[in-house]
């Protein structure tokens, strides 16, 4: 009875580890999961159709975070803001992009995100997390953003002909802040 027990155990654990491969792709960034960021539990949302046509890069207009722990506990604080006050299913966006040179599961890869209105079926949305008005990400934030679109493309869930665009692109905001919204212009892709 206690080896059966074991075995049981054991593809349990096996299980979990092969689920979380669906957010950690090959050659991707390393990705904080939602359980290592103590994400709250989501209340339900549809799968995104396919490989998405757009890329929507964000800002999350807040203070900045150079540690894996200053970098969760902001995670935490959007995913409270979008679901306490806007009362979403979830965090909007689909990855985040600390300054700790970490990304962060959102919604992930195959969820269909509340990032860009109008947009969240055929696009993912990548957020920086600080305020850039004024400075641009730091060079371990900006090569894990183009690290983890680049993921996205080689594993096929974004279109190789993806289209760039800024949130400020697609309505009034300015988002993802004037001097990324500046750089991420010479972006290849952009248009």
């Amino acid at each position: 009875m206690w080896k059966v027990t074991s075995v049981v155990v054991c593809i349990v654990v096996l299980s979990l580890k092969a689920s979380s491969s669906t957010i950690q792709l090959p050659d991707c960034p390393k990705i904080i999961t939602r359980a290592e960021w103590q994400a709250r539990p989501t209340r339900g949302q549809s799968a995104l159709p396919g490989p998405v046509q757009y890329v929507f890069i964000h800002h999350g207009a807040s203070g900045d975070c150079f540690t894996p722990d200053q970098c969760a506990a902001t995670v935490r604080s959007y995913q409270n803001y979008h679901m306490d006050s806007h009362k979403w299913d979830d965090i909007g966006y689909s990855f985040l992009v600390g300054e700790d040179g970490n990304a962060y599961e959102g919604r992930g890869w195959d969820r269909v995100g509340a990032h860009t209105l109008g947009y969240n079926t055929v696009g993912l949305g990548f957020c920086m997390i600080g305020n850039f008005m004024q400075r641009l990400p730091n060079q371990a934030a900006l090569n894990t953003l183009k690290q983890l679109i680049a993921c996205g493309v080689q594993n096929g869930k974004i279109q190789s002909n993806y289209t760039l665009r800024g949130h400020r692109d697609m309505g009034s905001t300015a988002c993802p802040g004037t001097t990324f919204y500046n750089l991420i212009q010479t972006w290849p892709h952009y248009t």
